[in-house]
Order: structure tokens, then C-alpha cells, then sequence
């Protein structure tokens, strides 16, 4: 059948269009499935809503990210069919009865999701069963190479390409707008590509984007790359393995990050962004994606075995998750907090991490013995602050920009300790939630400040967080968090007393 188009003002990122209820009951169609649409010897794959108002018999309703995705203007002619249940579905189905994937299987599943032909709930039983089941390594490492298929590649003629990465879920973690330009200051090229908050309340490109534009397309990176030894740029925006965007959004919904995604996810990235050489970092605590040594050592061992059998020379850092990175969570307060640490060579959590992983790097590409010192003497000339500038001015920002320039929201409240004591526990989840609620990562300069740290000696009265927000109400809503929620417990020395007279 042949329908009208009408642009409606809705944007839901996937593709579908709307029919009246008489022209879905001719065509035999209910909310879900799928059909094709045809126009100027081109076609996709969308996913049919059904409506009794905003479309008429003969029209066919397409959302904004539909209507830019697909390129269809107000008034065009399409023709609509029913589009049969893709067999990556029996695939799906397959694992989750325990079954395991076959190469041809696992690449049809990530063209299917690259394609938009599976809908949320495919995808959502996909990522369900990767989780109950799991995925063998040969299996993980045909899952990346499928999404590295379907991408766009960056490929370097020249120089030693390396690059870095952390398996996230820990608040603060930025530590590559340290190491990044450490790394190119050396000689070395890193097209450094890197996420928004998935499970945080701030990723490395959110907190980047305050100080330059992230959206670079893989051309770009390759030219600034070569120009200036390194990037910091969002993934998404590259189109490199574009089906792992698509199933880090349904994820985030679900709450759920299965490992063999996240080391899919990873490696898929670094193999589409032409590094030969790379460093991962894998956060661990209670409240982390990987919750203790044993897990992450696991982890760390797959990651280098699917690595070694795709090309890459993968090393590993096992660091501490169970508190956030620098001080700092939140877009505008990272980047801040990054430039002061540059600045005035603050030392610190942030600096030995920063330092640490592009040690790794220099040891693995023979630049040094010990890396962490090499990287240690670059940061201490100024070469590293020197080379975040001319990244920063490559990617369009300002290259004077200083931390005292960074705006922050101006609503702002401080939770006080009710106690003396030291701080024994803090929770990154709570933290993360606060954060959120105060309106990060969208609102740049909403964010927490941890005054306090794990180990820290504690008196009564002494801040624990300050909060910021862009607006009162988010302000509001976060403080509430904070004080139904405990994202920092302090203690005194004594615990408990047993034994004591009169007891």
C-alpha cells in the first residue's frame, strides 16, 4: 500500500512509523511488528505503531528521528509492506535456552540491531540472555567482530596507534584528559574515543564536551589525530560500531550490563579506531560493574586472550572502585577539576591513575622501561597541559581556557557531618543517583563535590558533599536524595563494645 507521509513532533530514538487503525487492520499489522518502506529506489526496516488519532487513512506518521535517519520530507509517497520476523530472533532464542552462538548467528543478530530491524524488546531479550547464560570468549570475539564490520574504521598510514579505555561505572573516572595528552606528548597517536554517562552521572565526552566539540566524525579524528597526536571524541558521533550504541541505550533502560558486552563494547571501539596498542582500565568494588579482584582478574584475562585473537596487544589495570576518581562528579566540576590538577600539578588519586595507565601504554610500545615515571617526567614539564591545549584547540575550543573559567551551577546546598569520626564507606552508587537527580549530565554544571574521602578524619560539622544544580527545583529534588540516602558514612574508631559493666 501507498501512504502519505506527515512529520509528527515526536522524537523516540528508533525507527518506527505510525498507521491509522483501518490501514494497519488492512495490511494484517499489530503495534511491534515490523514493516518495510519503500521510497526513491530505497527502503528500511521500521517498527509500525498504531494510532486513532494524529494520523488519517493514507497517511503514514514518522517521528523527527525517523523522518532525519531516513530522509523523508513532509508529503512524500511510500509504499508499506509487512517485513517478516528476522531469523535472528530464533538466534536470540537459541541462547537464552542455553544454547550457544554460531559465527554467521552472532554476526546476523549485530547487523539486524546496526539495521534497526530488531525492535527494543528483541533487543532486550538479546541482552537478557547474554547475561543469564553468558557468552564464551570465541563467541565475544565474533560479537566484535561483527560490530567492527558494520562501523566506519579509522586507519592510520603512519605512526604508532594506541589507545585506552575504561569498562566504566565509576563516578569522576575522566582520567583520560590527563593520560590522553600525556600520551601524545610522547609521540605517540591516540585516537581517543569515548562514551557519555551510561551508568554514571557524567562520562569522559560529557565532561570533555565542556571544553570542546566531541562530535567528531571519523575523518576528523583521523585528521586531528595526525595533526596533534590525540582526541578525546564521543563514540556515537564516529559511526564507529554503531550497533553497541544501540544496545548500551537499551541497557541503560534495563539497568543491566552483561561482561560479555562490556568487553565487546571495548574492544570493538579500539579495533575500530585502528590502535594496535591498548590499555584498559577495570574499576573494582562492591558497588562497581566488576565487584571484586577474582571477577576482574577473570575479566582482565578474557580481555586479553579475545584481544590477542582480534590483533590487539591488550594490557590490564585492576584499580579501586569503591570510591569516586579526584573529588569532582559531574560534567563542568570534572573538567575543572582535570584542569586544576594540570595546572597546578595537584597530586593525588587522579594524577596516579592518570599517570599509571599511560605508563602502561609507554611500556607496552617500548618508549620506556618504566612508564609511569616517563609519564610522570612529561606531566611535571608541562607538556601534558601544553598538549591538552592544542587538543582542545583541534577539536574547536578555547586553548586558554583555564579551571577558573569553568562556570558551575550557582544553586548549591552542603551535607554536614553529624558527627566526629573518619569516613569508612562511600557509596557511588547513591552518589551517582544524586548527581543525576541534580540534573547531570544534561544540565553541564550540575554535579557533586566529595569534600570528604574514604579514610579521612571527620569532625562534626565538617562538609561531606556540596551539591550543585543549574535549577532550584533539580536542587531540591537531589537534596532529598541526600538525605534519604547515606552516600557518605562516617564513623568513629570504636564500632561496637561488648563486655562493658552494668551491660
Amino acid at each position: 500500500m501507498k501512504f502519505k507521509s506527515k512529520i509528527l513532533p515526536l522524537r523516540t530514538e528508533r525507527v518506527a512509523v505510525v498507521l491509522s487503525q483501518d490501514d494497519a487492520a488492512e495490511l494484517g499489522l499489530l503495534p511491534g511488528d515490523r514493516v518495510k518502506v519503500s521510497l526513491d529506489k530505497r527502503s528500511f526496516v521500521a517498527e509500525v505503531e498504531i494510532a486513532s488519532e494524529f494520523v488519517s487513512q493514507g497517511e503514514v506518521g514518522v517521528c523527527s528521528f525517523t523522518a532525519e535517519t531516513c530522509s523523508i520530507e513532509e508529503e512524500c509517497v511510500v509504499e508499506i509492506t509487512p517485513f517478516a520476523r528476522p531469523k535472528s530472533v530464533e538466534y536470540i532464542r537459541k541462547k537464552l535456552d542455553g544454547g550457544r552462538y554460531e559465527r554467521v548467528e552472532i554476526g546476523q543478530i549485530i547487523k539486524d540491531i546496526s539495521d534497526g530491524i530488531l525492535s527494543d524488546i528483541e533487543m532486550s531479550t538479546f541482552i537478557l540472555a547474554n547475561e543469564i547464560v553468558g557468552m564464551q570468549n570465541d563467541e565475544i570475539q565474533w560479537m566484535v567482530e561483527a560490530m567492527v564490520e558494520v562501523g566506519e574504521k579509522a586507519v592510520f598510514e603512519r605512526g604508532t596507534v594506541v589507545d585506552m579505555h575504561s569498562v566504566g561505572g565509576l563516578p569522576g573516572n575522566r582520567f583520560a584528559l590527563i593520560a590522553v595528552p600525556t600520551v601524545a606528548a610522547a609521540g605517540l597517536l591516540i585516537p581517543k574515543t569515548a562514551s557519555r554517562a551510561i551508568t554514571t552521572a557524567s562520562g569522559t565526552a560529557d565532561a570533555m564536551e565542556v571544553l570542546a566539540n566531541v562530535n567528531l566524525s571519523v575523518d576528523e579524528i583521523k585528521e586531528i589525530t595526525e595533526k596533534v597526536g590525540g582526541v578525546i571524541a564521543w563514540n556515537a558521533a564516529t559511526g564507529i560500531a554503531p550497533a553497541d550504541e544501540k544496545i548500551i541505550r537499551v541497557e541503560y533502560q534495563l539497568e543491566l550490563s552483561p561482561t560479555p558486552h562490556l568487553m565487546a563494547s571495548v574492544l570493538s571501539k579500539k579495533l575500530g579506531s585502528g590502535a594496535k596498542f591498548v590499555a584498559i582500565d577495570i574499576p573494582v568494588g562492591s558497588k562497581a560493574k566488576i565487584e571484586n579482584v577474582d571477577v576482574g582478574r577473570s575479566f582482565a584475562n578474557s580481555m586479553m586472550e579475545i584481544g590477542r585473537n582480534l590483533g590487539l596487544k591488550v594490557a590490564t589495570a585492576l584499580t579501586d572502585g569503591s570510591q569516586p576518581l579526584g573529588r569532582a562528579i559531574g560534567p563542568a566540576l570534572e573538567a575543572k577539576e582535570v584542569l586544576e590538577v594540570m595546572e597546578r600539578k595537584v597530586e593525588g588519586d587522579m594524577l596516579e591513575k592518570s599517570l599509571g595507565i599511560a605508563g602502561i601504554l609507554f611500556e607496552m610500545t617500548g618508549i620506556a622501561t618504566n612508564g609511569y615515571q616517563h609519564a610522570r617526567k612529561i606531566f611535571e614539564s608541562g607538556k601534558t597541559l601544553e598538549k591538552f591545549r592544542e587538543i582542545v584547540a583541534a577539536q574547536g575550543g578555547d586553548e586558554n581556557v583555564k579551571a577558573d573559567d569553568i562556570a558551575v551551577g550557582d544553586k548549591r546546598y552542603t551535607l554536614h557531618a553529624a558527627k566526629e569520626g573518619y569516613v569508612r564507606e562511600i557509596d557511588i552508587a547513591v552518589l551517582n543517583e544524586i548527581t543525576r537527580t541534580a540534573g547531570a549530565p544534561k544540565d553541564k554544571g550540575a554535579g557533586v563535590y566529595v569534600h570528604k574521602k574514604r579514610g579521612e578524619v571527620v569532625k562534626a560539622g565538617d562538609p561531606l558533599i556540596t551539591i550543585y544544580a543549574e535549577k532550584e527545583w533539580k536542587l531540591d529534588n537531589a537534596i532529598e536524595v541526600a538525605n534519604a540516602e547515606r552516600p557518605i558514612v562516617v564513623s568513629g574508631m570504636v564500632l561496637e563494645v561488648y563486655g562493658r559493666r552494668g551491660v
